[in-house]
């Protein structure tokens, strides 16, 4: 399952986690997907959001 916002395209980023002797060790930071069903040009469709897609109205959740 590919992490990736299909509305945005947001997805997994890498980096480093950094403690407070500045030891660095690799992490990745993942989005926060939801799985909505949507209409999506008259078809009920299930598509995965990241939640600020979804606050932001650019799906209407179907209810």
């Amino acid at each position: 399952m590919a992490r990736i916002c299909e509305i945005c395209g947001k997805h997994t980023v890498t980096g480093n986690k950094v403690s407070h002797a500045k030891n660095r060790t690799r992490r990745t930071w993942k989005p926060n997907l939801i799985k909505v069903k949507t209409v999506i040009k008259g078809t009920t469709k299930s598509v995965k959001l990241c939640a600020r897609c979804l606050k932001s109205d650019c799906i209407v959740k179907k209810v």
